[in-house]
């Protein structure tokens, strides 16, 4: 049973006084449980509706997605956010994280959507999930008291803190510099590692893309298979079909 399935997967926008937009054409991709993928793409080329739609936050305009092998055409809107705050963790480039709780607080919050022991054991949940992310001296520190690196990971502690089987993270070492990217993406990957989850990294950095083991590229919109293509491979594509 694959986590999850896009198949034939397009995005089109209306937009006033001119033709529609299409962002995505027909996309295909399979994720399973602990994959490692990553999607390499210019701005502008989708990246970011691509990411909507992976995790949940924007239906396509035709194509199919499943998780689970559920069509999420089927689940009702509650259904669909549940399943998001359950199965999925966003790790983004703006750490967004809440300026005036402390990082503890921070991790904290996911949980309190949570159910049975997770919302009771939510305060030792998150500390433990500080301690993985190497932070458990910094539980009381406020995001301005924390340096770029430090804000990062208490952002993938909360990611992370409620156990997700699908992280996606939209360039997650946009914002750090290279020694500190390196050591964030090390982090995510133990930790995507220990839990089983898939990670699925969108970038436009060559270096984080080559962590993954499977790669594609997205360009104006189209998905295709591989980390060397060029965008003179639009003229001839192959679209990527998952293994």
């Amino acid at each position: 049973m694959s986590l999850l399935h896009l198949e034939g997967v397009t995005r089109t926008v209306e937009r006033p006084d001119e033709e529609p937009l299409t962002i995505l054409h027909g996309i295909d991709l399979e994720v399973d449980s602990g994959d490692r993928i990553s999607v390499v793409g210019r701005s502008g080329s989708g990246k970011s509706t691509l990411l909507n739609i992976l995790g949940l936050l924007d239906a396509p305009s035709t194509g199919r997605i499943a998780i689970h092998d559920r069509d999420v055409r089927t689940l009702s809107s509650a259904h669909r956010d549940r399943l998001r705050g359950s199965e999925i963790g966003f790790i983004f480039q703006q750490f967004n994280l809440l300026p005036g709780r402390t990082a503890l607080e921070n991790v904290m919050t996911p949980l309190l959507y949570a159910h049975g022991a997770s919302f009771w054991r939510r305060e030792s949940i998150a500390r433990a999930m500080l301690e993985r992310v190497g932070l458990g001296h910094r539980l009381d520190s406020k995001p301005d008291r924390l340096s770029g690196g430090e804000q990062q990971r208490v952002a993938i502690a909360r990611s992370l803190v409620r156990g997700p089987r699908l992280i996606l993270a939209d360039e997650p070492t946009g914002a750090l510099d290279l020694e500190t990217g390196e050591a964030v993406m090390s982090m995510i990957d133990e930790v995507a590692t220990d839990t089983g989850a898939a990670l699925v990294t969108i970038t436009h950095d060559p270096a984080i893309a080559a962590r993954a083991t499977r790669h594609y590229r997205l360009i104006a919109g189209r998905l295709f298979e591989g980390a060397e293509m060029t965008d003179d491979a639009a003229e001839t594509p192959t679209v990527a079909v998952a293994p």
